[in-house]
């Protein structure tokens, strides 16, 4: 069939049965027309397809996870040594040579995060092109027989295919979770300062810590994070369209069977996010899901640490440190930024508030002692208030390390207790010049003499030649942190502002009257005792003394019967045996004293008692003498009749004063007793001859029978006169 110029459709036939009601006939070469209108018979049927490609949106910040704990809530104490035990509290004071530990508490870790869930489309472009197929019919040829009017023929069929493309979208959902910030920090160490601190500040390490972990994965890049699902290939081939008479069919409008076939071939992306693992445990999962990424959690809040963590004891409070009041304390924790934080943080450096203050307060007690030596006290009344020290002989002073202090119930590791540990040293100073023990060292007055601080006791000498009298012993306990420059507290350094405990002991120096000895007796009886040789002035060197033992209880030598009394069987001439001394005989004696008895008015006052001893010596009975004097009888010593005086020369014959004391005597008078004027008159070996030839052998008047005063005109100078130090 082809269409002719006149728009006729001409189709030839080389034999074409025509069905005529009724009849058949056939007509061979015969030419039929017939008029059409529409379009040519498609020769391929309908159908088609397409593809959808996916494009990833960019994604847009929806719901975020903040949460942060960046304050370490850290608190420290400087307390003394042992932790739970300590002996000081350090509000009130603590001693240098103490030590102290440092403790601080903090969280075991820091961290800042920030989650954000990412929202966003992916849409796929689809182009699809579908073929059509249409059918409908159209007036058949005329039939025009050999006669009469062409009439219509029967209706045809005919159609046609209509290409048509579609292009459309499809989206689908994703949401993931991103890392917007992740800091996590682990404790690295903590200080802290103090002026009682070594060097005012420690360093406390971890020990014992786990610091925390930290894993991440982060990308920004939303192509990371959303994988498109793969989308079948569209293929669909429509039904034939049918029209009616020269009415072909529309082609239809199939968008949204195709786009319903797009989405139904068409699945969820898949998406994965970011990762955090903290701990071994994932906060955020990065394991891929459909559609939408699981939600993440929080990381955990910290714990606290636990106290031996960041712990620090035997903090060594320096020697050579001073007392101090309140000094104040601070601290730091570092903390160090774990490897896996995202988009910033550094290592923090944070204060660890409140820390105690410290007081530094080193104590030293001072009580001091000085020996008494009341067995050599020779006063009549002693002093109760003053230790007797007596010349030449030694004495003790004892400083002890121990005492009260401040009072324990208020200032722990104080009290009255044992100190020495925070002696430098222990110093003593005498008004008056002493010796050590052994005498080989001389110690002048008003010197500060160092004691050893653990040595109790120290031994002393008191030369001669110190004046009697009270004195104050000074002593100082001075503090191992004492500055060149200090003050001093007595008894205790109970205020921190003083480095140095004093106390003064008072003592009297006392001087000693000793070795009395009867020298000679007038009666003839006993010439041959005390005598070489009957007539003879020589001295036979006896003597009666008062016992055996001489001035510091040493043996003297002299045995019975030369002690006194002397009583019948003291005389040591076999058939003298029972002679006793005869009434009205005088006796010679003298004795020795050390001490201030050296000047013009000084002297010996002996009062006499009168006692009846029975004859076994077992009773002794106090009782008044008589004496006659010319034609008075029964005198009563003491009485006011008793007016009889005594006389005694110095240098008598028989008393055998050594002729170097007289000459020291007289050196000693000349240069210190004489005034200058008397010296100007003559010289000292003048005088010297004029006391041995003249002076000394004046009478002296001594006293009566009931007393005596031996004064100066009586008495020699025997010494010391070698080793004594020069000042």
């Amino acid at each position: 069939m082809s269409n002719d110029e006149n728009g006729l459709v001409r189709r030839w036939f080389n034999a074409w049965d025509v069905t005529f009601h009724g009849e058949i006939y056939k007509y061979p070469e015969m030419k039929i027309y017939a008029k059409y209108d529409g379009p040519e018979t498609p020769q391929n049927p309908g159908g088609g397809g397409g593809a959808c490609t996916p494009n990833i949106g960019p994604p847009s910040q929806g719901t975020t996870m903040n949460k942060s704990d960046l304050d370490p809530n850290a608190r420290g104490v400087i307390k003394a040594d042992n932790r739970d035990a300590e002996q000081f509290d350090v509000l009130k004071g603590i001693p240098t040579s103490e030590s102290l530990y440092t403790n601080a508490i903090a969280d075991n870790y820091l961290f800042d995060q920030s989650w954000a869930r990412m929202t966003g489309k992916t849409t796929y472009d689809c182009s699809v092109t579908l073929t059509y197929e249409r059918e409908w019919t159209i007036p058949g040829p005329e039939v025009c027989p050999p006669e009469g009017a062409c009439s219509p023929g029967p209706p045809v069929k005919t159609g046609d295919t209509v290409t048509k493309p579609y292009n459309f979208q499809i989206t689908r959902d994703y949401s993931y979770w991103k890392i917007n910030k992740l800091e996590v920090y682990q404790i690295a160490k903590a200080t802290m300062e103090n002026y009682a601190l070594p060097g005012t500040s420690v360093t406390m390490l971890p020990s014992g810590y786990t610091p925390p972990t930290l894993e991440s994965r982060n990308d920004e890049a939303v192509e990371s994070h959303v994988t498109p699902a793969p989308t079948a290939a569209i293929s669909y081939t429509p039904p034939k369209r049918t029209g009616g008479l020269n009415s072909p069919p529309d082609v239809p409008d199939d968008t949204a069977l195709l786009k319903g076939m797009a989405e139904s071939n068409t699945p969820q992306s898949k998406v994965n996010n970011d990762l955090v693992k903290f701990n071994n445990t994932k906060v955020m999962d990065d394991a891929e899901a459909t559609k939408n990424g699981p939600t993440p959690t929080n990381i955990p809040d910290p714990t606290p640490i636990g106290r031996d963590v960041l712990y620090k004891p035997n903090n060594m409070i320096s020697s050579s440190l001073l007392n101090k009041a309140n000094t104040t304390s601070s601290g730091e924790i570092f903390y160090d930024l774990l490897p896996g934080n995202v988009n910033g943080g550094a290592n923090k450096t944070l204060p660890i508030p409140g820390i105690n203050t410290v007081t530094v307060h080193t104590p030293v007690v001072n009580y001091a002692w000085v020996s008494d030596d009341q067995p050599h006290n020779q006063k009549t009344v002693p002093d109760p208030t003053s230790s007797a020290l007596i010349l030449e002989r030694p004495f003790i002073v004892r400083i002890p390390t121990s005492g009260q202090h401040l009072d324990v119930a208020n200032y722990p590791g104080y009290g009255n207790r044992d100190y020495a540990k925070y002696f430098r040293i222990k110093q003593v100073q005498f008004p008056f010049d002493v010796y050590n023990a052994d005498r080989s060292q001389f110690i002048p007055a008003e010197t500060w003499v160092d004691i050893p601080v653990n040595q109790l006791d120290t031994p002393f000498y008191l030369p001669v030649w110190v004046d009697e009298g009270h004195y104050q012993v000074k002593f100082r306990n001075i503090a191992e942190n004492a500055p060149s420059t200090f003050t001093t507290q007595p008894d205790a350094n109970t205020n921190l502002a003083h480095y140095v405990a004093t106390d003064t002991v008072p003592v009297e120096v006392i001087g000693r009257l000793y070795d009395f000895h009867v020298t000679d007796i007038s009666d003839y009886n006993w010439e041959n005792v005390f005598r070489k040789q009957m007539g003879s002035s020589v001295a036979s060197g006896v003597s009666y003394w008062t016992g055996t033992n001489g001035i510091d209880g040493d043996p003297r030598g002299n045995l019975a019967p030369f002690v006194l009394p002397i009583r019948p069987g003291s005389h040591p001439v076999q058939g003298f045996r029972n002679i006793a001394v005869k009434t009205g005989y005088h006796v010679k004696f003298d004795l020795k004293t050390k001490g201030n008895m050296f000047g013009t008015t000084d002297g010996v006052r002996i009062t006499p008692t009168f006692d009846f001893v029975s004859k076994d010596g077992t009773t002794r009975q106090a009782v008044d003498l008589y004496y006659h004097r010319g034609q008075e009888r029964l005198i009563r010593i003491g009485s006011p009749q008793d007016l009889e005086k005594r006389f005694v020369v110095l240098n008598s014959r028989l008393r055998n004063v050594p002729g170097t004391e007289l000459g020291d005597t007289a050196r000693y008078r000349y240069t210190y007793e004489l005034t200058a004027q008397e010296r100007n008159q003559t010289t000292l070996a003048e005088y010297m001859v004029q006391l041995v030839d003249q002076i000394s052998h004046q009478k002296t008047w001594v006293g009566r029978y009931d007393w005596m005063i031996l004064p100066a005109s009586i008495r020699t100078l025997i010494g010391p006169k070698t080793n004594i130090p020069r000042v």
